[in-house]
């Protein structure tokens, strides 16, 4: 038997992702963001408000960064997003992070991070029900230890961490349990 809970937002699991820019003074600027999506081959959206810190030097410097966040990261993942740089102008310092500056973007990578998705900003979507920031993905970097056969992801390495908004709890990316185009090919018959 079900149960009928409610309005909830209970979309289960989402990332975990920590979303970096420089501000116009050149500092680095990160916050936490669990609503960010994939929304195309080369596109990642984030769902974030206008009045974020982050957004702000988003909009000015026209890029950003979208790293990973991991268990071996789960402290200042959660500082990232429990401090706020419009209230903390040395939040990303208090962190003990390090930034490289990207190659590819005007935006920094968190190098503690395993995976950095470097994006240039494509469009900001603005309506009554909706604020997202829409990425170009100009190119995904990500620490060796990460990264498997054929030059790919090995998502059971990085460990991510995903967030559970009925406990608002942080849980770990497990094993793989089956191959995705695969799994259901029996019912195709």
């Amino acid at each position: 038997m079900r149960k009928n809970l409610g309005v909830q937002p209970a979309l289960f699991p989402m990332p975990v992702v920590i979303i970096a820019a420089y501000g116009a003074d050149g500092s680095t600027c990160a916050m936490n963001a669990a609503w960010a999506q994939i929304c195309d081959m080369d596109k990642i959206a984030l769902f974030i408000d206008a009045d974020h810190k982050t957004t702000k030097n988003i909009m000015e410097t026209k890029a950003f960064t979208v790293n990973i966040a991991n268990v071996a990261n789960m402290e200042t993942a959660d500082f990232f997003g429990i401090a706020t740089g419009n209230k903390m102008p040395d939040k990303f310092e208090r962190s003990g992070c390090k930034a490289a500056k990207s190659e590819f973007v005007n935006a920094p990578i968190l190098t503690e991070y395993p995976v950095s998705i470097e994006c240039e900003l494509a469009e900001e979507v603005n309506t009554p029900n909706l604020h997202a920031i829409v990425g170009k993905i100009v190119n995904v970097s990500a620490d060796e230890s990460v990264v498997g056969d054929k030059d790919k992801i090995d998502p059971e390495k990085v460990n991510a961490l995903i967030f559970d908004q009925y406990r608002h709890g942080y849980y770990a990316v497990g094993e793989k349990v089956g191959q995705a185009w695969n799994a259901g090919k029996d019912l195709m018959k």
